[in-house]
This record gives structure tokens, C-alpha cells and sequence, in this order.
């Protein structure tokens, strides 16, 4: 016999079904006991009766809470006095015949039932298989399915294609730092996990693919913040022969469509999404990520907007240097190289962020194409032409040989699903998220390594391995 979901048992009465999952709940009821059985669809109330079958009664004694089952019995309508409307089986209970015990569980070091959100969230994280079986949660997985199927469907329609970029690159200069890995088949070098397929992108633009988007995995190894993660998703996109506002155009229709279609209780506050500049932004708001709600206790209100004509550059006090404002490929609003060299701070930029309720949830921008225009950026930089032309090689061979003009952008999934599913912060929506300074909980993450895979990697560590001091 096949296994059923529990939501089908409603249309199923007078039939003989299997039912697999986890018990959620057991109530005896002197010669009857009922319990709640669990599945990913939902729950089913099983029914088993001493008189009609005590075999099978004896073996429902011994269920516990989250023990894993299976159960084959006929369903039947409840009496009219115990239907439950509140959920979709309610109507409706199985009368178990036979019951098989997968396997037995302990008591839960915390309760799976509400929300979770008074519980020590370190402790969840810990246990985040169990977490995970929440009902939260749950709806939380399926609806971030659901975002980027939507995603994935309306790009695949408008001649995106979908392109897998490596995990293992190279180190160059871009921003935040690198997470490293050691190769063992070269040793002394390194790859670099990729803080965004930034430059596979923009060669796939050289490639000719012309329309480019992934579900992209991005690394950065920054300090300790309290919501961010050293890994997260983005949709990433890039696109050839299209100004800003193309790009603009493109999100706007993208993220309306997903909010009517998946969200439709909220409300966007502006259509069209509202277009400021940074200047306009920092004046009248005194932030580069507006929050532009009426009222920023309603959470089901989405104030979306874009922020344009960003300063290419700022400058960093703390070392006395130039940094890139938003990545040092964003294409200058000048054509003047010498300009760029000598005034930097006047330098406004094709980069445009895009936001959500006081959020950045993404940024992109045009690229610079002019290899001689990317030089003297990182110039300002700090960087001499030759440790340019050394670490961006790629797009040093590359662009000779015909380049497209091209841009992007690249919003966060992860920062928008736990605003439009009115979740505290990004960890709630990731299913195996790290805490702000980076710890993996459940999987003990970062460990040490054996002195053999050290050996092996060619690395002697200048640390205590047990204690992670200095020798």
C-alpha cells in the first residue's frame, strides 16, 4: 500500500490509508487513545480503541511525542460534537489497524510547538533539525521554495538562462574579506570562496550569454554582526546592452509580481517604486536606506525604492585611504580618467541599491568596460596598474576581445524573505543559519583539523589548536 500525506485523508473517507510521521500529541482516554499524527501537510487524528483491537491498543500505549510511525486504518467522518474546524482534516479521523514504530524518541530539550521565540536562540541553532520541525519554520522553507521558483520562472520567460559560477576562485582585492582554501595539489597557493560571482558574470557577458541570472551562494569572512551571515543568497543578475533603468524596471515588475502572487495580504506602499538619489536620500532622510512606510509598525505595509547616483568613492578615516563605495567595477558618471585620478570625491557612480522598509535588500550597477577607466580606479584605490592588471588578468585578456556594455544587481533573498514573512531577523529564514559571529552550533563549526590534514595542505598553524591562543 502507498503512503498518503495527511491533508488527502479528508477526501478520502471509507477508505483504508497509510499514514507515516512523527506523533505530535497523545491524549488517553481510558479505553481510547487518540493521538496527532504529524507530516510535512500537516496533522491526522488516529484512533485506537482497546475493545475493537487491543493489540494494537497495547502497542499505542507505548507511543511518546516525536516518536516516528506508521499507521494503516480507515478513515471515518468524527462525531459531530469533536470535529475540529481549525484544521483541514478536522472533519475527519483513522481508525488504526496496524501500527509500525520506526523509531523512538527522547523528550525534546525544548518545545516545538508556538513559535520558538522565547527559547535561548543559541540553544535552537544547536538543535536546528528539531527547531526545524516547528510549524514556523516549516511555512517559512516552503514559502522561500516558493519566492525562488517564482524567480527562477519569470527570469527563464524573459530568455535568462540560468548558469552555475565555481565555489572555488581566486582572491582579488574587492571588498570584505576572503574565506581561503588551501590546495593540496599546489602547494602554498590558495582559492577563494566567492564573496559574489562578480566576475564570472560580467564574463559571461563576454561569453555572449547576454541574459545571466543564478541562485547564488556568497561567502564573506567580516566581522561579528549581529544580522548578518558569513553565508547567504542572492539573486544574481546581469544583463548586456541595458542602461539603469532597465535594470530598475526589471525588479520592479519582478518583486511586485512576487508580492501580489505570494504575499498577497501586503500592500506596497508606492507604484511605481520610488527613484532617489543618494543625495536626496541623505538630505531628506538622513539615510542611504530609507524607510518610507507611513507607519513602520505596520509590518504588512512593503515600502519598496531605489537609490541612485552614489559617490564612486569614501574615504576610509581609519587607514587614510580610498574605498569603493558600493565595488570598484561600478562604471563612474565621467569619461574623464584624469578626472577620476584627481578629484575622486566629486565622482558619482552608476551603482543603485535597492530597498525595503529601511533595508538594503540589494545593489548592482553598471560595469565599467574600459580596462584603462578600471585601472585608475584602482589606482585611487591604492592599487599600482601592474597589481591590477596581475590580480584581474581575466578581464584583462577578456575585454580585448569585444566586451558588451552590461550591468546588474543583486538582491538578497534571505534579508527579504524575513521582511515579508515578518520574521526578526535573517536567521529565521535560513535553514541551517550560523550565529553573528559565525558559528556553525549543530555542526560545531569552525573545528581544528588533524596535524595530518595539515601536513598534507603543507600549513603549520601559529596558534594552540586547543584553546585557539597564540604560541
Amino acid at each position: 500500500m502507498k503512503r498518503i500525506f495527511t491533508k488527502e485523508i479528508a477526501q478520502r473517507v471509507g477508505e483504508t490509508v497509510k499514514l507515516s510521521g512523527w506523533v505530535n500529541t497523545r491524549r488517553d482516554h481510558g479505553k481510547i487513545i487518540f493521538i496527532d499524527l504529524r507530516d510535512k501537510t500537516g496533522l491526522a487524528q488516529v484512533v485506537f480503541n482497546s475493545e475493537s483491537d487491543g493489540t494494537v491498543y497495547k502497542e499505542a500505549e507505548t507511543l511518546r511525542p516525536e516518536y516516528v510511525i506508521e499507521i494503516i486504518g480507515r478513515v471515518e467522518k468524527r462525531p459531530e460534537k469533536m470535529k475540529n474546524p481549525k484544521i483541514t482534516t478536522g472533519g475527519v479521523e483513522v481508525k488504526a489497524e496496524k501500527i509500525k514504530i520506526f523509531s523512538q524518541a527522547e523528550t525534546l530539550p525544548f518545545s516545538i510547538e508556538g513559535t520558538g521565540y522565547d527559547i535561548n536562540e543559541e540553544t535552537r541553532l544547536a538543535y536546528r533539525y528539531l527547531d526545524l520541525r516547528r510549524a514556523r519554520l516549516q511555512r517559512v522553507l516552503r514559502m522561500r521554495q516558493e519566492v525562488i521558483y517564482f524567480m527562477r520562472t519569470y527570469l527563464k520567460e524573459r530568455e535568462f538562462t540560468e548558469v552555475e559560477t565555481p565555489i572555488l576562485t581566486k582572491s582579488t582585492p574587492e571588498g570584505a574579506r576572503d574565506f581561503l582554501v588551501p590546495a593540496r595539489l599546489q602547494p602554498g597557493k590558495f582559492y577563494a570562496l566567492p564573496q559574489s560571482p562578480q566576475q564570472y558574470k560580467q564574463l559571461l557577458m563576454v561569453a555572449g550569454l547576454e541574459r545571466y541570472f543564478q541562485i547564488a551562494r556568497c561567502l564573506r569572512d567580516e566581522d561579528p554582526r549581529a544580522d548578518r551571515q558569513a553565508e547567504h543568497t542572492q539573486l544574481d543578475i546581469e544583463m548586456s546592452f541595458v542602461d539603469q533603468a532597465e535594470i530598475l524596471e526589471l525588479i520592479e515588475d519582478l518583486y511586485t509580481k512576487i508580492v501580489e502572487t505570494l504575499f498577497p495580504e501586503k500592500k506596497i506602499k508606492t507604484k511605481p517604486f520610488p527613484r532617489l538619489t543618494y543625495q536626496e536620500a541623505m538630505e531628506k532622510y538622513k539615510s542611504d536606506k530609507p524607510d518610507l512606510r507611513n507607519n513602520k509598525d505596520n509590518p504588512d505595509e512593503l515600502a519598496f525604492c531605489f537609490v541612485t547616483d552614489f559617490p564612486l568613492f569614501e574615504w576610509h578615516e581609519e587607514n587614510k585611504r580610498w574605498g569603493a563605495m558600493h565595488h570598484p567595477f561600478t562604471k563612474p558618471q565621467t569619461e574623464e580618467i584624469a578626472t577620476i585620478k584627481k578629484n575622486p570625491e566629486k565622482i558619482l557612480s552608476y551603482q543603485h541599491d535597492f530597498v525595503l522598509n529601511g533595508w538594503e535588500i540589494g545593489g548592482g550597477s553598471i560595469r565599467i568596460t574600459d580596462l584603462e577607466m578600471l585601472t585608475a580606479v584602482f589606482e585611487v584605490l591604492g592599487h599600482a596598474p601592474e597589481e591590477t592588471k596581475e590580480k584581474f588578468k581575466n578581464y584583462f585578456d577578456a575585454f580585448k576581445y569585444g566586451v558588451p556594455p552590461h550591468g546588474g544587481i543583486a538582491p538578497g533573498i534571505d534579508r527579504f524573505l524575513s521582511i515579508a514573512l515578518k520574521e526578526p531577523n535573517i536567521r529565521e529564514v535560513i535553514a541551517f543559519p550560523k550565529t553573528g559571529d559565525n558559528r556553525g552550533l549543530m555542526m560545531g563549526t569552525p573545528a581544528p583539523v588533524s596535524e595530518a590534514q595539515l601536513k598534507e595542505l603543507h600549513i603549520k598553524l601559529d596558534i594552540d589548536k586547543d584553546n585557539g591562543e597564540k604560541k
